[in-house]
């Protein structure tokens, strides 16, 4: 603990106010009924390929909504809220379509009728949906309809081995996240339907309604983003090149399983955009990420190697389905003061067993956080989970000090307050919020409950004043995004098939 005040007090208040964040949020939309909306991504709210703000992501059905950097938690915030009124009266506009507030989705359709994300003709965009068509031949269509926040970070003045400190360190504590703000305990049965789950009936059986009576976050369990052929990488996080070898290894060794789908089917359609266990940097899973913004027909990983960790990107936050935007300044805070910690704590090297160990910890507070005297793995021996939040809770306290001085404020250390609460009231957590409400309210049915929520969430958003040159510049933006992604299939000089073996080229990955 000196160590950490110590280290703190080296950083100063210049740096702590340089401290930076951006959002990019995921929602499904849906049908008044609750149903998967399997129309095409509204032309009205820009071209998803080159659209600053509003995109979509694995599916056509799903829109990212995506905030610039944010030099304080309520300009980020505030930036939020703008792109999801603009969203919502474009929607509004067009029909009786409407964001689904929950991250695990609406009622689905077959897997094979869900729709996967469309960018346009040009060879970036036809790679974007052939990947996905790899995912949905890897994994299934369902599992990318999980909607989730992320959350992107940095501080001035962090080097590579800072930041990859920092995130061995996120990967150990990541279970308070879960525990704090997991909010998805319970899903629609079409989600899993003819597949092995393990969860129990909520409810009526009419309902519809699958749960685990103390899961946090079912989005960040077995059912959610994961993946046993994922499962066989043992991505080190000690330095950046033990990191870019192990991606590098993924995207450039071919998998068997993979192999036998195939490059294109025998209509000559892609099946995939290789046969490598990772088709490219992004589908790669885990609760963060380093990251750097690329240029121009760049791959990540060169970037990463080239000019080295610009942020860090938090994945594992679900939608708050009783927030409007999906987070809240409380847990933008929160997130700040944890991820500080994870940077100014003592950070040793993983091993191959800790690895193994944390995917068993996230695995448990995921399916069973709230569950009296649950216990994670710590150093070798046991720990209960609370007992380990609470006393990471403790060790937030000089932080959130130290960022209300600098901002001369009380939200930090009131955002610290709140968390310590309700780690002291578990029946407070959103996860047990959601399960209560199912029941008292919604006969123990999670599509009408997140129905209502999002009816009351569209109904709040398009009721908040919204300005002429608001519109304006939307309007202004989505013209704009449709206008270069045309100039990018103006451009294309290539057919897609030599783009496609020029942009796997391993050398791509290679910095110099």
């Amino acid at each position: 603990m000196p160590q950490l005040e110590q280290r703190l007090r080296q950083l100063g208040a210049t740096r702590l106010v340089g401290m930076r964040r951006g959002i990019e949020k995921e929602s499904l939309r849906a049908r008044p009924s609750g149903a998967l909306a399997l129309t095409p991504h509204p032309s009205a709210l820009g071209a998803p390929l080159t659209h600053p703000h509003i995109t979509t992501d694995y599916c056509e059905s799903q829109i990212e909504l995506i905030t610039g950097v944010g030099e304080t938690v309520e300009s980020c915030l505030a930036e939020l809220t703008r792109i999801h009124q603009f969203t919502y009266r474009t929607l509004a506009e067009l029909g009786d379509e409407r964001l689904w507030v929950s991250s695990m989705p609406c009622m689905l359709p077959p897997d094979e009728t869900i729709p996967i994300g469309r960018y346009g003709s040009s060879n970036v965009a036809r790679a974007k949906s052939v990947y996905r068509v790899g995912l949905a031949h890897r994994y299934g269509r369902r599992m990318q309809t999980i909607s989730g926040i992320h959350y992107n970070w940095s501080l001035p003045g962090l080097g590579n081995e800072e930041y990859f400190a920092l995130i061995r360190n996120f990967r150990r504590h990541s279970f308070l996240l879960l525990l704090l703000f997991g909010a998805s305990p319970a899903l629609c049965s079409s989600f899993v339907a003819g597949r092995e789950h393990g969860l129990e009936p909520f409810g009526p059986e009419a309902s519809g309604t699958l749960h685990r009576p103390h899961a946090t976050s079912l989005r960040m369990g077995r059912l959610g983003y994961q993946s046993d052929a994922q499962a066989t990488l043992a991505v080190s996080y000690n330095n950046l090149e033990r990191y870019a070898a192990s991606l590098y290894d993924a995207m450039t060794r071919p998998y068997p399983p993979y192999e036998a789908i195939g490059i294109r089917n025998l209509g000559g359609e892609y099946n995939q955009l290789s046969t490598s266990l990772l088709q490219i940097e992004n589908e790669f899973y885990g609760t963060i990420r380093p990251k750097r913004v690329i240029r121009s027909g760049e791959r990540p990983l060169h970037a990463l190697r080239e000019r080295g960790v610009e942020y860090v990107e938090v994945r594992c936050m679900d939608l708050d389905p009783f927030v409007p935007v999906g987070i809240e300044a409380p847990t933008m805070r929160l997130i700040d003061i944890f991820l500080l910690h994870c940077l100014l704590s003592p950070s040793a090297d993983d091993t191959p067993e800790e690895i193994a160990a944390l995917g068993r910890n996230q695995q448990a507070a995921a399916a069973f956080g709230r569950e009296p005297g649950r216990r994670l793995e710590r150093g070798g021996a046991e720990v209960v989970l609370t007992e380990w939040a609470d006393e990471l809770l403790a060790q937030f306290a000089p932080i959130a000090a130290a960022l209300d001085d600098a901002f001369d404020g009380s939200a930090y250390g009131e955002a610290l307050a709140m968390a310590r609460r309700a780690l002291a009231a578990p029946r407070t957590l959103p996860s047990a919020r959601v399960l209560a409400t199912m029941k008292h309210d919604f006969a123990g049915s999670h599509a009408r409950f997140v129905r209502a929520q999002s009816e009351q969430t569209r109904g709040h958003l398009l009721a908040l004043p919204w300005s002429a040159e608001n519109q304006a510049a939307f309007v202004a933006m989505a013209k704009v995004s449709h206008q270069r992604r045309k100039a990018l299939e103006a451009d294309d000089t290539m057919d897609f098939e030599r783009w496609r073996l020029a942009y796997l080229d391993p050398a791509t990955l290679v910095a110099g």
